[in-house]
Protein backbone atom coordinates (compact mmCIF):
# COMPACT_ATOMS: atom_id res chain seq x y z
CA UNK A 1 0.00 0.00 0.00
CA UNK A 2 1.34 3.41 -0.94
CA UNK A 3 2.00 6.02 1.75
CA UNK A 4 3.29 9.55 2.22
CA UNK A 5 5.12 9.23 5.55
CA UNK A 6 7.87 11.49 4.26
CA UNK A 7 7.72 14.33 6.79
CA UNK A 8 8.42 16.87 7.89
CA UNK A 9 8.00 15.36 11.32
CA UNK A 10 5.65 16.80 13.96
CA UNK A 11 3.57 18.97 11.68
CA UNK A 12 0.19 19.53 13.30
CA UNK A 13 -3.32 19.37 11.88
CA UNK A 14 -6.55 19.69 13.86
CA UNK A 15 -10.14 18.97 12.84
CA UNK A 16 -13.09 20.15 14.93
CA UNK A 17 -16.65 18.93 14.41
CA UNK A 18 -19.04 21.73 15.37
CA UNK A 19 -22.82 21.75 15.72
CA UNK A 20 -25.09 24.10 13.80
CA UNK A 21 -27.98 25.22 15.99
CA UNK A 22 -31.01 27.42 15.44
CA UNK A 23 -30.39 30.85 16.91
CA UNK A 24 -33.84 30.94 18.51
CA UNK A 25 -34.82 27.52 19.82
CA UNK A 26 -31.23 26.12 19.96
CA UNK A 27 -32.17 22.84 18.28
CA UNK A 28 -29.83 21.34 15.70
CA UNK A 29 -30.24 23.10 12.34
CA UNK A 30 -29.99 21.20 9.04
CA UNK A 31 -28.20 24.07 7.35
CA UNK A 32 -24.75 22.83 6.32
CA UNK A 33 -25.31 23.53 2.62
CA UNK A 34 -26.32 27.15 3.23
CA UNK A 35 -23.24 27.69 5.38
CA UNK A 36 -20.89 26.01 2.90
CA UNK A 37 -22.27 28.18 0.09
CA UNK A 38 -21.19 31.28 2.02
CA UNK A 39 -17.67 30.13 2.90
CA UNK A 40 -15.04 32.34 1.19
CA UNK A 41 -12.88 30.68 -1.43
CA UNK A 42 -9.71 30.92 0.68
CA UNK A 43 -11.31 28.68 3.34
CA UNK A 44 -13.19 26.31 1.03
CA UNK A 45 -10.86 23.38 1.70
CA UNK A 46 -10.93 23.96 5.44
CA UNK A 47 -14.69 24.01 6.04
CA UNK A 48 -16.40 20.72 5.22
CA UNK A 49 -19.58 18.71 5.71
CA UNK A 50 -19.83 15.54 7.75
CA UNK A 51 -22.41 12.75 7.83
CA UNK A 52 -25.24 14.89 9.23
CA UNK A 53 -26.52 18.21 7.87
CA UNK A 54 -26.23 19.84 11.31
CA UNK A 55 -22.49 19.12 11.55
CA UNK A 56 -19.77 21.45 10.31
CA UNK A 57 -16.11 20.44 10.26
CA UNK A 58 -13.26 22.94 10.31
CA UNK A 59 -9.72 21.78 9.62
CA UNK A 60 -6.38 23.52 9.82
CA UNK A 61 -3.75 23.20 7.15
CA UNK A 62 -0.64 21.17 8.07
CA UNK A 63 0.98 23.54 10.56
CA UNK A 64 4.63 23.63 11.69
CA UNK A 65 3.68 23.77 15.37
CA UNK A 66 0.82 23.87 17.87
CA UNK A 67 0.83 27.66 18.13
CA UNK A 68 0.25 28.06 14.40
CA UNK A 69 -2.57 25.50 14.49
CA UNK A 70 -4.13 27.44 17.36
CA UNK A 71 -4.12 30.66 15.34
CA UNK A 72 -5.78 28.93 12.40
CA UNK A 73 -8.46 27.43 14.63
CA UNK A 74 -9.27 30.86 16.05
CA UNK A 75 -9.66 32.25 12.55
CA UNK A 76 -11.78 29.28 11.43
CA UNK A 77 -14.14 29.37 14.40
CA UNK A 78 -14.59 33.13 13.99
CA UNK A 79 -15.21 32.85 10.24
CA UNK A 80 -17.83 30.10 10.43
CA UNK A 81 -19.47 31.72 13.47
CA UNK A 82 -19.94 34.91 11.48
CA UNK A 83 -21.41 33.01 8.54
CA UNK A 84 -23.78 31.11 10.83
CA UNK A 85 -24.94 34.16 12.77
CA UNK A 86 -25.71 36.04 9.55
CA UNK A 87 -28.22 33.27 8.79
CA UNK A 88 -29.88 33.18 12.18
CA UNK A 89 -27.79 30.23 13.33
CA UNK A 90 -25.19 29.68 16.02
CA UNK A 91 -22.23 27.35 16.47
CA UNK A 92 -21.77 25.08 19.43
CA UNK A 93 -18.90 22.79 20.37
CA UNK A 94 -19.43 19.69 22.51
CA UNK A 95 -19.44 15.91 22.11
CA UNK A 96 -23.23 15.75 21.76
CA UNK A 97 -26.14 18.15 21.43
CA UNK A 98 -27.93 17.70 24.78
CA UNK A 99 -31.51 17.31 23.56
CA UNK A 100 -31.46 16.58 19.82
CA UNK A 101 -33.40 13.59 18.47
CA UNK A 102 -32.10 11.22 15.77
CA UNK A 103 -35.34 11.16 13.80
CA UNK A 104 -34.96 14.87 13.10
CA UNK A 105 -31.48 14.60 11.59
CA UNK A 106 -30.82 14.59 7.84
CA UNK A 107 -27.93 12.92 6.02
CA UNK A 108 -25.67 15.10 3.85
CA UNK A 109 -26.33 14.57 0.14
CA UNK A 110 -22.88 13.28 -0.85
CA UNK A 111 -22.16 9.83 -2.34
CA UNK A 112 -19.99 8.62 0.58
CA UNK A 113 -22.58 9.62 3.16
CA UNK A 114 -25.55 8.31 1.18
CA UNK A 115 -23.78 4.97 0.84
CA UNK A 116 -22.95 4.86 4.55
CA UNK A 117 -26.53 5.61 5.49
CA UNK A 118 -27.82 2.97 3.10
CA UNK A 119 -25.39 0.36 4.41
CA UNK A 120 -25.66 1.05 8.14
CA UNK A 121 -29.24 2.27 8.40
CA UNK A 122 -30.27 2.74 12.04
CA UNK A 123 -26.62 2.79 13.18
CA UNK A 124 -25.78 5.71 10.90
CA UNK A 125 -28.88 7.67 11.85
CA UNK A 126 -27.81 7.73 15.52
CA UNK A 127 -24.44 9.24 14.76
CA UNK A 128 -25.08 12.93 15.41
CA UNK A 129 -21.98 13.26 17.57
CA UNK A 130 -18.97 15.57 17.50
CA UNK A 131 -15.24 14.88 17.93
CA UNK A 132 -11.83 16.50 17.69
CA UNK A 133 -9.12 14.84 15.58
CA UNK A 134 -5.40 15.64 15.82
CA UNK A 135 -2.87 14.74 13.10
CA UNK A 136 0.89 14.56 13.68
CA UNK A 137 3.30 14.35 10.75
CA UNK A 138 5.58 11.29 10.57
CA UNK A 139 8.79 10.39 8.75
CA UNK A 140 8.65 6.68 7.98
CA UNK A 141 5.90 4.08 7.70
CA UNK A 142 7.16 1.73 10.42
CA UNK A 143 7.64 4.75 12.67
CA UNK A 144 4.02 5.79 12.11
CA UNK A 145 2.83 2.33 13.17
CA UNK A 146 5.10 2.41 16.23
CA UNK A 147 3.72 5.81 17.27
CA UNK A 148 0.10 4.72 16.77
CA UNK A 149 0.77 1.54 18.76
CA UNK A 150 2.44 3.59 21.49
CA UNK A 151 -0.42 6.09 21.78
CA UNK A 152 -2.97 3.24 21.83
CA UNK A 153 -2.53 2.49 25.54
CA UNK A 154 -3.10 6.16 26.46
CA UNK A 155 -6.38 6.49 24.56
CA UNK A 156 -8.61 5.95 27.64
CA UNK A 157 -6.75 8.63 29.57
CA UNK A 158 -7.05 11.03 26.62
CA UNK A 159 -10.79 10.34 26.50
CA UNK A 160 -11.12 10.96 30.24
CA UNK A 161 -9.49 14.37 29.85
CA UNK A 162 -11.67 15.32 26.88
CA UNK A 163 -15.05 14.00 28.13
CA UNK A 164 -17.69 16.52 27.09
CA UNK A 165 -20.97 14.71 26.41
CA UNK A 166 -22.90 13.78 29.56
CA UNK A 167 -26.31 14.40 27.91
CA UNK A 168 -28.06 12.53 25.11
CA UNK A 169 -31.58 12.98 23.74
CA UNK A 170 -32.63 15.20 26.65
CA UNK A 171 -31.37 12.85 29.34
CA UNK A 172 -28.52 13.02 31.81
CA UNK A 173 -26.87 9.72 30.93
CA UNK A 174 -24.71 9.17 34.00
CA UNK A 175 -21.72 9.07 31.65
CA UNK A 176 -19.10 11.73 31.11
CA UNK A 177 -18.81 10.77 27.42
CA UNK A 178 -22.08 9.49 25.97
CA UNK A 179 -20.55 10.14 22.55
CA UNK A 180 -18.32 7.13 23.15
CA UNK A 181 -21.29 4.83 23.72
CA UNK A 182 -23.09 6.10 20.60
CA UNK A 183 -20.06 5.71 18.34
CA UNK A 184 -19.38 2.14 19.52
CA UNK A 185 -22.25 0.96 17.32
CA UNK A 186 -20.30 1.87 14.17
CA UNK A 187 -18.12 -0.87 12.65
CA UNK A 188 -14.33 -0.66 12.76
CA UNK A 189 -14.18 1.86 15.60
CA UNK A 190 -12.64 1.98 19.05
CA UNK A 191 -9.33 0.59 20.26
CA UNK A 192 -7.33 -0.54 17.21
CA UNK A 193 -5.24 -3.68 16.95
CA UNK A 194 -1.56 -3.47 17.86
CA UNK A 195 -0.12 -3.72 14.35
CA UNK A 196 3.62 -3.79 15.05
CA UNK A 197 4.87 -3.04 11.54
CA UNK A 198 3.78 -1.27 8.40
CA UNK A 199 3.81 -4.59 6.52
CA UNK A 200 1.30 -6.13 8.93
CA UNK A 201 -0.94 -3.06 8.86
CA UNK A 202 -0.79 -2.80 5.06
CA UNK A 203 -1.54 -6.50 4.54
CA UNK A 204 -4.52 -6.41 6.90
CA UNK A 205 -6.00 -3.35 5.20
CA UNK A 206 -5.50 -4.86 1.76
CA UNK A 207 -7.19 -8.08 2.94
CA UNK A 208 -10.26 -6.08 4.02
CA UNK A 209 -10.33 -4.14 0.75
CA UNK A 210 -9.96 -7.23 -1.44
CA UNK A 211 -12.68 -8.99 0.57
CA UNK A 212 -15.05 -6.10 -0.14
CA UNK A 213 -15.41 -5.17 3.55
CA UNK A 214 -14.15 -1.61 3.05
CA UNK A 215 -13.39 0.63 0.12
CA UNK A 216 -10.11 1.90 1.55
CA UNK A 217 -8.36 2.43 4.89
CA UNK A 218 -10.31 5.61 5.66
CA UNK A 219 -13.24 3.34 6.55
CA UNK A 220 -11.23 2.17 9.57
CA UNK A 221 -12.38 4.70 12.16
CA UNK A 222 -10.04 3.61 14.97
CA UNK A 223 -9.40 5.92 17.94
CA UNK A 224 -5.86 6.28 16.64
CA UNK A 225 -4.83 5.36 13.12
CA UNK A 226 -2.06 5.88 10.59
CA UNK A 227 -3.24 8.08 7.74
CA UNK A 228 -1.03 7.09 4.77
CA UNK A 229 -2.48 9.61 2.31
CA UNK A 230 -1.66 12.49 4.65
CA UNK A 231 1.52 11.04 6.14
CA UNK A 232 0.24 11.44 9.69
CA UNK A 233 -0.82 9.58 12.78
CA UNK A 234 -4.36 10.68 13.59
CA UNK A 235 -5.80 10.61 17.11
CA UNK A 236 -9.62 10.49 17.02
CA UNK A 237 -10.52 9.67 20.64
CA UNK A 238 -11.43 13.16 21.85
CA UNK A 239 -14.92 14.49 22.50
CA UNK A 240 -15.23 17.86 20.79
CA UNK A 241 -14.12 20.60 23.17
CA UNK A 242 -16.29 23.62 23.91
CA UNK A 243 -13.43 25.90 24.84
CA UNK A 244 -10.83 26.32 22.13
CA UNK A 245 -8.00 26.47 24.66
CA UNK A 246 -8.90 22.92 25.69
CA UNK A 247 -8.67 21.77 22.06
CA UNK A 248 -5.21 23.33 21.90
CA UNK A 249 -4.14 21.75 25.20
CA UNK A 250 -5.16 18.28 24.00
CA UNK A 251 -3.39 18.92 20.70
CA UNK A 252 -0.18 19.71 22.60
CA UNK A 253 -0.62 16.54 24.64
CA UNK A 254 -0.98 14.48 21.46
CA UNK A 255 2.06 15.98 19.75
CA UNK A 256 4.23 15.64 22.86
CA UNK A 257 3.16 12.02 23.27
CA UNK A 258 4.04 11.34 19.63
CA UNK A 259 7.41 13.03 20.13
CA UNK A 260 8.20 10.74 23.06
CA UNK A 261 7.21 7.69 21.00
CA UNK A 262 9.54 8.77 18.19
CA UNK A 263 12.38 9.13 20.68
CA UNK A 264 11.73 5.60 21.99
CA UNK A 265 11.63 4.27 18.41
CA UNK A 266 14.98 5.90 17.67
CA UNK A 267 16.39 4.29 20.81
CA UNK A 268 15.21 0.87 19.68
CA UNK A 269 12.80 0.48 22.59
CA UNK A 270 10.44 -2.47 21.96
CA UNK A 271 6.74 -1.89 22.60
CA UNK A 272 4.84 -4.24 24.88
CA UNK A 273 1.48 -5.05 23.34
CA UNK A 274 -1.29 -4.38 25.84
CA UNK A 275 -4.37 -6.62 25.48
CA UNK A 276 -7.11 -4.92 23.49
CA UNK A 277 -9.74 -6.04 25.98
CA UNK A 278 -7.86 -4.36 28.84
CA UNK A 279 -7.33 -1.09 26.97
CA UNK A 280 -11.00 -1.16 25.97
CA UNK A 281 -12.04 -1.81 29.57
CA UNK A 282 -10.12 1.32 30.53
CA UNK A 283 -11.92 3.20 27.77
CA UNK A 284 -15.33 2.23 29.16
CA UNK A 285 -14.23 3.41 32.62
CA UNK A 286 -13.10 6.71 31.10
CA UNK A 287 -16.40 7.15 29.26
CA UNK A 288 -18.36 6.51 32.45
CA UNK A 289 -16.39 8.47 35.03
CA UNK A 290 -14.02 10.65 33.04
CA UNK A 291 -11.13 12.09 34.97
CA UNK A 292 -12.95 11.39 38.26
CA UNK A 293 -12.55 7.61 37.92
CA UNK A 294 -9.82 5.01 38.14
CA UNK A 295 -7.93 3.42 35.26
CA UNK A 296 -5.68 0.39 35.08
CA UNK A 297 -2.04 1.46 35.22
CA UNK A 298 -0.27 -0.95 32.88
CA UNK A 299 3.04 -0.39 34.64
CA UNK A 300 1.74 -1.32 38.07
CA UNK A 301 -0.99 -3.72 36.94
CA UNK A 302 -3.62 -2.13 39.19
CA UNK A 303 -6.17 0.66 39.29
CA UNK A 304 -5.03 4.17 40.12
CA UNK A 305 -6.91 7.50 39.93
CA UNK A 306 -7.05 8.84 36.38
CA UNK A 307 -5.97 12.25 37.70
CA UNK A 308 -2.82 10.73 39.16
CA UNK A 309 -2.05 8.97 35.88
CA UNK A 310 -2.60 12.18 33.89
CA UNK A 311 -0.45 14.28 36.23
CA UNK A 312 2.38 11.77 35.92
CA UNK A 313 2.10 11.75 32.14
CA UNK A 314 2.25 15.55 32.01
CA UNK A 315 5.47 15.49 34.02
CA UNK A 316 6.94 12.89 31.68
CA UNK A 317 6.02 14.88 28.58
CA UNK A 318 7.27 18.25 29.83
CA UNK A 319 10.67 18.03 28.16
CA UNK A 320 9.14 16.85 24.90
CA UNK A 321 6.67 19.73 24.86
CA UNK A 322 9.48 22.15 25.59
CA UNK A 323 11.51 20.81 22.68
CA UNK A 324 8.48 21.22 20.41
CA UNK A 325 7.72 24.71 21.73
CA UNK A 326 4.27 23.79 23.06
CA UNK A 327 4.99 23.61 26.80
CA UNK A 328 2.66 26.55 27.54
CA UNK A 329 -0.17 24.89 25.60
CA UNK A 330 0.43 21.57 27.36
CA UNK A 331 -0.04 23.29 30.71
CA UNK A 332 -3.64 23.88 29.66
CA UNK A 333 -4.30 20.20 30.37
CA UNK A 334 -3.98 20.97 34.08
CA UNK A 335 -7.17 23.01 33.83
CA UNK A 336 -8.93 19.81 32.78
CA UNK A 337 -7.25 17.94 35.63
CA UNK A 338 -8.65 20.42 38.14
CA UNK A 339 -12.16 19.18 37.44
CA UNK A 340 -13.14 21.60 34.71
CA UNK A 341 -13.67 19.27 31.79
CA UNK A 342 -16.52 20.03 29.44
CA UNK A 343 -18.62 17.30 31.06
CA UNK A 344 -18.16 18.87 34.50
CA UNK A 345 -19.15 22.27 33.16
CA UNK A 346 -22.27 20.93 31.50
CA UNK A 347 -23.31 19.16 34.68
CA UNK A 348 -22.82 22.35 36.72
CA UNK A 349 -25.06 24.30 34.34
CA UNK A 350 -27.73 21.62 34.41
CA UNK A 351 -27.65 21.33 38.20
CA UNK A 352 -28.23 25.07 38.55
CA UNK A 353 -30.84 25.52 35.80
CA UNK A 354 -32.51 22.18 34.99
CA UNK A 355 -33.00 23.77 31.56
CA UNK A 356 -31.76 22.07 28.38
CA UNK A 357 -31.92 25.27 26.34
CA UNK A 358 -29.89 27.09 28.96
CA UNK A 359 -27.33 24.32 28.69
CA UNK A 360 -27.05 24.65 24.91
CA UNK A 361 -26.96 28.44 25.25
CA UNK A 362 -23.97 28.12 27.59
CA UNK A 363 -22.24 25.75 25.15
CA UNK A 364 -22.74 28.26 22.33
CA UNK A 365 -21.42 31.11 24.47
CA UNK A 366 -18.29 29.24 25.59
CA UNK A 367 -17.61 28.09 22.02
CA UNK A 368 -17.01 31.67 20.87
CA UNK A 369 -13.45 32.92 20.42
Amino acid sequence: MEHKFTGPAFTVGVEEELMLVDGEDLSLAQEIEAVLAAVPEKLSGQVKPELMQAVLEVATTPCPDVATAAKELVELRRAVSGIAEARGLALGAAGTHPFAEPDEQLIVDRPRYRELAAELGFIARQEFIFGTHVHVGMEGADLAIYVADGIRRYLPLMLALSANSPFWRGQQTGMMSARTAVFRAFPRVGIPPHYGTWEIYSNRVETMVSAGAIEDYTYLWWDVRPHPNLGTVEVRIFDQQTRLDHTIALTALTVALAHRSVQLFDQGEPLVEQPTELVDDNKVRAALRGIDGNLVDFRAGKHIPAREMAARLLDELAEHAQELGCDAELEGVRDLLDGETGAHRQQHVWDSSQDMKALVREIVEKSRV
